[in-house]
């Protein structure tokens, strides 16, 4: 038999070069770097999972998001399965809750003027995420997986961002879709601070 080694396992001075390895990179936030976070507000408009709910968490906290506002059903720290998807986030992130998406869009026109509120829906008016010139603070509605964005928080959005779909399914995970929009407003963000 013979033994195949995998070049993904050897790194040069393995293979007897004279170069050395720089050592990997450290995060800038281990390193206690922390970098201006995007006025980033999530609010989750009825969503059923736990699971979901707590991915979002983690996605909040990676980006330095400002709060994660969950209305209607959508689980609410705390909330057990929630807190093991969410690894701790849950706890780091602010959070609120409210018995409507509209009554938390209401609260957040009267606690910061200017915000702009965006729905991440698939509409045919839908912006597609990366194109959109995002504008800070800003709040992301995200909505049920089946029912979608409640019609009344859809009429009190700004305006509504969305992810081309080609299949025929036209569908994505909630958790996935979210971090696509939400590292996209951070690129803008991004590109906007280093002007």
């Amino acid at each position: 038999m013979t033994e195949t080694k995998s070049p993904l396992k050897q790194c040069p001075a393995s293979l007897g070069h004279e170069e050395t390895v720089s050592p990997p990179k450290q995060c800038p936030v281990a390193l206690g770097h922390r970098q201006p976070s995007p006025q980033i507000t999530l609010i989750l408009d009825r969503l059923r999972s736990a699971h979901n709910t707590g991915n979002i968490f983690r996605l909040a906290e990676a980006l330095g998001a400002k709060e994660v506002i969950c209305c209607g059903y959508t689980p609410c720290p705390p909330h057990p399965k929630l807190a093991k998807t969410a690894m701790g986030a849950d706890t780091m992130v602010p959070s609120r809750s409210f018995p409507t998406a509209p009554d938390a869009i209401r609260a957040l026109r009267e606690e910061t003027p200017g915000i702009e509120i965006l729905a991440v829906e698939p509409l045919p008016e839908a912006v597609d995420a990366w194109q959109y010139p995002y504008h800070f603070p800003v709040a992301l509605i995200f909505g049920n997986e089946a029912l979608g964005i409640s019609p009344e928080a859809l009429e009190a959005a700004d305006a509504a961002v969305g992810l081309p779909m080609f299949g025929e399914k036209a569908s994505i995970n909630v958790g996935n879709c979210a971090a696509v929009v939400l590292y996209a407003a951070a690129a803008k963000f991004l590109a906007d601070s280093r002007r």
